[in-house]
């Protein structure tokens, strides 16, 4: 019995996309070995600066504080995103000023001019990386939560007035929980764009993080560091968004009844 198109497809799928990843290294070792190895070292010699980078403690000291620096940062972008838009949608008077002026600024002022700027007021430090990750990241959470806002069940949160007087009550049980597809997507969302800005930010303002020791790397021409560290990002965030939040966007999808 021949399996369904829809298993073959998949199959098919999964096989090209295995194919391009191994076409790829193939290509990258062929180039590899026509150009000086400052420039571009073998998939070789990086795997092996892996392997090194992750039983050096110091090395690994610099993935943990870049994972520090952007698990601050998108908390605190989502509280400070999602006050601003609940002031904004249940005080109206304040509607402009957040949606109309600050969240276009926020969104259209650049992470390299809030680098410059977080130099300047805190110096080279942790804070300048938090703060410039959470700037950038802020506008994503307005957004997200405001849309979340203004699609929220009118008839329900009516229904649960009639139940009990309690604006706290309401809060939890309803209107929350209603807001829980919004509050996965804009914390996913912001996982993703932190790892952008973090590289950034730790680069010229950090003095810990995967950016600061690729700032080092560059200094020394060790290439294959350059290139462990840039796949030690891609790695890792795509196995946080494949195993973690996937799952999670499955439930919450089942749960709210969403595709």
């Amino acid at each position: 019995m021949s399996p369904p198109p829809a298993a073959t497809a998949r199959r098919r799928a999964r096989l090209a996309g295995h194919g391009f990843v191994v076409a790829f290294i193939g290509v990258w070792a062929l180039y590899g070995m026509t150009v000086d190895s400052y420039v571009l070292p073998g998939p070789d010699a990086v795997a092996l600066r892996l392997v090194r980078m992750f039983g050096d403690v110091y090395e690994v000291q610099h993935m943990l504080y870049s994972f520090g620096h952007i698990v601050s940062a998108v908390a605190i972008s989502f509280v400070i995103g999602s006050a601003l838009a609940f002031l904004a949608h249940y005080v109206g008077i304040c509607r402009l000023a957040v949606h109309g002026r600050l969240s276009p600024f926020l969104n259209s002022f650049s992470g390299i001019g809030w680098t410059f700027l977080a130099i300047i007021w805190f110096g080279i430090s942790d804070v300048t990386v938090v703060f410039v990750i959470s700037m950038v990241l802020i506008p994503f959470a307005i957004i997200n939560m405001r849309e979340g806002l203004a699609n929220l069940d009118a008839e329900r949160i009516e229904m649960a007035a009639s139940f009990t007087r309690s604006g706290w009550r309401r809060f939890r049980l309803v209107i929350l929980p209603s807001l829980y597809p919004f509050i996965f997507a804009t914390i996913r969302i912001s996982f993703g764009v932190a790892w952008k800005v973090a590289l950034t930010a730790e680069l010229f303002g950090g003095n810990t993080g995967l950016g600061y020791l690729l700032n080092l790397a560059r200094q020394d021409f060790d290439m294959p560091l350059v290139l462990a560290v840039i796949i030690v990002i891609i790695g890792f965030v795509y196995a946080t968004d494949r195993f973690l939040f996937a799952p999670v966007q499955a439930a919450l999808a089942r749960h709210h009844g969403a595709v």
